[in-house]
């Protein structure tokens, strides 16, 4: 048996790499490891998030069984919102959650920021 010890990376397809690469560096934070004309490869703490060029068709996004989570060092929900929206970001909440910090990125993917209360 193949023991996995955790993942590398999360693949999120865009249509446009230097927007998407912008919004996940300047606004989450996160940083570049690998780039190059069609894609970005980002560290997140451990993890990695890969931004891949699509050609062709429209993106399927936005929806919660479709969303990336994403854990953060530090913040509440009042600073992390004001954050996001200091960058011109919406956020919503859930329905019987209006403390989940729920937004999409310029692609229109949905994505959720996990924190400790």
């Amino acid at each position: 048996m193949i023991e996995t010890s955790g993942v590398d990376h999360v693949v999120l397809h865009t249509g446009n790499v230097e927007r998407a690469k912008k919004f996940y560096t300047e606004v989450l934070g996160m940083t570049v490891y690998r780039e190059n004309d069609r894609q970005v490869f980002l560290h997140a703490g451990t993890q990695g998030v890969a931004l891949f060029k699509k050609d062709g068709g429209p993106l399927s996004t936005g929806n919660d069984l479709n969303h990336l989570a994403l854990n953060v060092a530090g913040g509440t929900y009042e600073s992390l919102k004001a954050e996001l929206e200091r960058h011109g970001v919406a956020v919503s909440g859930r329905p019987g959650d209006d403390h989940c910090i729920y937004f999409q990125d310029p692609d229109g993917h949905r994505l959720q920021l996990m924190f400790r209360r």
